[in-house]
């Protein structure tokens, strides 16, 4: 049994590349009603496959990735590669159980509904 290590080192002329992308907020509009929030992101070029939604501990996050354009015969691209994220405080009382999404031509819309505790309700009066 041996106790050493082996390194193994890389050497090139040219320095090592890293990817960088920028990160952005994307811009976005909370609606409210008696049933729900609702959040519109606008992530132009992402993919469904490249957006993650996360609710945790009151805290909605938001993140998609916008990739590189590699059409073939493409002459110009003015959408850059881009990472994007957001996070939000949301007020309790949301059925995080019924938490839904949908990306649509680059607007991402999330439903946050609820509870039944929060909702608006009718009292009935009875009479005497």
């Amino acid at each position: 049994m041996s106790n050493e290590t082996s390194i193994q080192t890389h050497r090139s002329d040219a320095p090592e590349k890293l990817e960088q992308k920028p990160t952005t907020a994307p811009f976005v509009d909370i609606y409210e009603n008696a049933d729900e929030l609702l959040v519109v992101a606008d992530m132009p070029g992402v993919a469904k496959d490249q957006v993650a939604i996360n609710f945790n501990k009151g805290q909605l996050t938001i993140e998609g990735r916008r990739a590189p354009t590699t059409s073939t015969g493409l002459l110009a691209a003015e959408y850059r590669p881009v990472d994007f994220h957001r996070a939000f405080l949301v007020p309790q009382g949301i059925d995080t159980e019924k938490i839904s999404a949908e990306l649509q031509h680059g607007v991402l819309r999330v439903h946050l509904p609820k509870s039944a505790s929060l909702k608006p309700r009718q009292i009935a009066v009875k009479a005497g």
